[in-house]
C-alpha cells in the first residue's frame, strides 16, 4: 500500500491507497514544529480504526510546500513505515511533464502535481483552480506541459486581512448572500468576500483564455470549490482528489522498472 502525503501551508493530508483504491484519508493542521513521533501517534491510531497497520505500507510519496516540514515528514516515513518517501522535486524525479516557465525551480510541488493529474483525466488546454491558502490558476497546454499561471490570496486570507486591518469590522464566515447589495455591515462584508471572489475568478479565467488564445476547460479543487461552483458557470468540473491522484501517478511513473 502507498502512503500519500500532501503537505500544504494550512493543512497536511495523509491518504493510503491500495492501487487506486483509497483505504484511508486524514487531514491535520500544518505545523512545521510537529515531530515525526507526534505525527506517528496521531496517524497510526487513525489507521488502526480502519484496520490498517504501519507494516501494510510499502511505499510513500510526499509533496510539500513548507520546507521546514520536510525533515519531520521524511523521518515519519522512515522511522514508522520503513520506507523513504519519493519527494516531488523538479529535476530530481520524473514528473512526466514539461515545465514551460522562466524559473522552473520556483514552481510549487502541489501545482505541478495538479497539472499531472489534470492532464491525465481531462486532457490538455486546461485551467486548474485550487482554492487553498492561496487561490492558484494553473494552465496545462495541449501536450500536457505546465505553462504557468496565477497566484492570488486565498479567500480565508482575505477575510482575515479585512478583520485584522479594520478596527470595527468583525470576522465573518464564507457564505453565499442572496443579494449583492448588503443592507447592513455583515451582509455587505459577506457580499464583498463571496461575490467579489466570484467576480475575480470569472474575470481571471476570461483574461487567461483571452491571453492564451485557445479554449480552455476549467477544473476546480480545494475545500471551497463546491461553494463557488454553485454561483458561477465558469467551472466545468469539480475534482476534490486531483492532488492525490497526481501523486499516485508520479509514484507509479517513477516506480516503473527499466
Amino acid at each position: 500500500m502507498l502512503l500519500v502525503i500532501d503537505s500544504g501551508n494550512t493543512n497536511v493530508v495523509f491518504a493510503i491507497y491500495d492501487g487506486h483504491d483509497q483505504k484511508g484519508y486524514w487531514r491535520a493542521t500544518s505545523d512545521s514544529k510537529k515531530t515525526a513521533d507526534e505525527y506517528a501517534v496521531w496517524l497510526t491510531q487513525l489507521m488502526a480504526l480502519k484496520g490498517l497497520e504501519p507494516k501494510d505500507i510499502t511505499g510513500a510519496i510526499l509533496a510539500n510546500v513548507v520546507p521546514a516540514s520536510n525533515y519531520n515528514l521524511k523521518t515519519l516515513c522512515q522511522s514508522y513505515f520503513s520506507c523513504t518517501p519519493l519527494m516531488v522535486e523538479l529535476g530530481k524525479i520524473n514528473l512526466g511533464l514539461k515545465v514551460n516557465i522562466d524559473h522552473p525551480e520556483q514552481a510549487g510541488a502541489d501545482r505541478l502535481v495538479n497539472a499531472v493529474a489534470g492532464y491525465q483525466r481531462y486532457g490538455g488546454n486546461l485551467i486548474l483552480i485550487d482554492f487553498g491558502t492561496a487561490t492558484t490558476f494553473d494552465i496545462v497546454g495541449a501536450d500536457g506541459a505546465y505553462e504557468g499561471g496565477v497566484i492570488a490570496p486565498g479567500v480565508n486570507l482575505s477575510i482575515e486581512a479585512l478583520y485584522m486591518a479594520s478596527a470595527k469590522l468583525p470576522r465573518i464566515d464564507i457564505k453565499a448572500p442572496s443579494q449583492v447589495i448588503g443592507k447592513a455591515t455583515i451582509p455587505a462584508m459577506e457580499s464583498g468576500i463571496f461575490w467579489g471572489y466570484i467576480s475575480m475568478v470569472e474575470g481571471m479565467v476570461q483574461r487567461i483564455r483571452d491571453e492564451y488564445g485557445t479554449p480552455l476547460k476549467v477544473v476546480a479543487t480545494g475545500g471551497l470549490a463546491q461553494l463557488f461552483d454553485t454561483a458561477t458557470d465558469v467551472i466545468d468540473h469539480i475534482d476534490k482528489d486531483v492532488t492525490l491522484r497526481g501523486l499516485i501517478a508520479i509514484y507509479e511513473l517513477n516506480s516503473q522498472k527499466t
